[in-house]
């Protein structure tokens, strides 16, 4: 039987739905724009997106000037004034309202988010519905968090495209809820479709947002620096992370960056491979596109052959290829591991770390290969990246010190304690890390010495939903912490001073003028 894409995941038969339900977000030649001063409007430099999928055209990105940026952020700060006198049993169901609408659509979201990020169909829906869970949540617990809390203005969010919903609208959706105004730019390499949808039920609900595509360059003097924006919301790499921070050392507002951070997983002292290998094929979803993947193992010498005889037949059980192909005539989508990367750059990215850690003498232990058969003939197969790990990475390659950001794996050995927890903390600071460990007491007194935000002992870490906090420490993150009440205490203000939890660059009392 012939390979076809699933029917009811076509492009076009998804654009149609899309344009059917928020037809207000497109123009008169189907083309998306950008939600500016209450109103869709600006089509903005027409920048093409392709889709990491097969490589096939799906639109263009509205791509605003750095003036639109500016009147857009002008008009969310003044939205704020009318806003703050909404009381909060008002702002709840408009919120609920617009959850529930979106759940009404979370199928198509799910099959929109795949076309555009390249993420399984379960994965894609797991977002969406994480989202809306993670949300309700803050809707029934808000007036707790809100006490003696005021909102502080406007918010800006600036985010990575791998988690559109579940960390964005997350977050903007919760922002709004505490009584805020919200604008978000979309991220330039996925997100659109989705995101239009989103806000766009939200704008329709009352909810005071706004949403812009753009040059992150250029509309940075609007997004991050411009007066009017009380509080930015980063998640990113760690080159634009620095250069954000460094602007707004001498500027009197709330800020949240999440950065990268090479999350490792310590094996000292262990036997049960078992579970290891469980968690190991888990952490490849999404080809480790995600800040909490683990891509680096520092294991005990003594310890690497029982090692590598579970690691081995992880690796090569996993299932990769087109995410949306299917047997003419089967009913449901397969169970992949991972599709493409998010495109074709990071795959030559990805690539070029790994030949220069070879180059240097790093042993490859692993490399797969693109099979055939999980794709259409002669498709577009740039985006696609088989699962590899090496061996003795050096101190001098560059992916010593870098996260790859997909499913590249590094083992580094080592013959005491000491050097495993240096190892570990090669980053001066993570998101996440772990330690395998049979002794429970040994386990914790290597995960106290450890630099990650989140330490698991035997189990890995996640970011976490509802009343999960999250963070990070050096620097993998820079402001203040979010998730549960630490989200609402980020984005308001009590009248008391006060000291936020976070990663600041000294002891912060940020001032409740903002």
């Amino acid at each position: 039987m012939s390979k076809i894409i699933y029917p009811p995941a076509h492009w076009s038969n998804l654009i149609k739905q899309i344009k059917s339900i928020c037809p207000e977000a497109f123009n008169s030649k189907g083309q998306v724009l950008n939600l500016i001063k209450g109103e869709w409007q600006d089509e903005g430099n027409l920048k093409p997106f392709n889709s990491s999928i097969d490589g096939s055209l799906l639109g263009y990105y509205p791509m605003v000037k750095r003036q639109s940026g500016k009147e857009a952020v002008e008009f969310c700060a003044q939205e704020f004034k009318w806003w703050k006198k909404v009381d909060l049993d008002k702002r709840k169901a408009l919120v609920t309202e617009t959850l529930d609408e979106i759940e009404r659509d979370k199928e198509l979201l799910a099959f929109v988010l795949t076309w555009e990020i390249g993420k399984p169909f379960d994965q894609s829906l797991d977002g969406v519905e994480r989202c809306i869970d993670g949300v309700r949540w803050y809707v029934d617990n808000i007036e707790g968090m809100m006490k003696d809390r005021d909102p502080l203005g406007l918010i800006s969010n600036i985010a990575s495209w791998n988690y559109p919903l579940s960390v964005l609208v997350h977050a903007c959706l919760v922002q709004a809820l505490a009584c805020n105004s919200v604008i978000a730019k979309t991220p330039s390499d996925g997100g659109l479709w989705s995101l239009t949808l989103c806000f766009a039920i939200a704008k329709r609900k009352g909810l005071p947002v706004s949403l812009i595509s753009g040059s992150g360059r250029l509309l940075s003097e609007a997004l991050v620096t411009h007066e009017a924006v009380d509080c930015l919301s980063y998640v990113g790499g760690k080159s634009n992370g620095r250069m954000i921070a460094s602007s707004l050392v001498n500027v009197n507002k709330r800020y949240m960056l999440e950065m990268e951070g090479i999350n490792t997983y310590g094996v000292w002292e262990f036997s049960d491979w078992d579970k290891l290998a469980k968690q190991i094929k888990s952490g490849f979803k999404y080809g480790k596109q995600r800040c909490t993947a683990y891509v680096r193992f520092v294991v005990q010498r003594a310890l690497f052959p029982k090692f590598l005889d579970m690691y081995l037949p992880v690796l090569k059980s996993l299932k990769y290829g087109n995410p949306l192909l299917v047997e003419e005539g089967e009913s449901e989508l397969p169970k992949y591991d991972f599709g493409p990367l998010i495109n074709s750059n990071k795959v030559d990215e990805i690539n070029v770390m790994f030949n220069d850690a070879l180059g240097k003498g790093a042993v490859s232990i692993y490399q797969g290969e693109l099979g055939e058969d999980y794709f259409l003939p002669h498709q577009d197969t740039s985006a696609y990246l088989a699962p590899a790990s090496i061996l003795n990475l050096p101190k001098n390659a560059t992916l010593y010190h870098h996260e790859p950001f997909g499913p590249l794996d590094s083992i580094i050995l080592v013959d005491s304690k000491a050097e495993l927890i240096t190892e570990m903390n090669v980053s001066n600071g993570a998101l996440v890390s772990s330690i395998a460990c049979d002794d429970p007491n040994e386990g914790k007194e290597i995960a106290g010495q450890l630099r990650g935000y989140k330490t698991g002992i035997n189990a890995m870490k996640s970011r976490g939903d509802r009343e999960a906090t999250f963070g990070g420490l050096g620097e993998s993150w820079k402001g203040c912490f979010v998730g549960g009440e630490y989200l609402v205490q980020a984005v308001t203000k009590s009248e008391k001073e006060e000291r936020l939890y976070g990663n600041f660059p000294e002891y912060t009392l940020l001032p409740n003028t903002r």
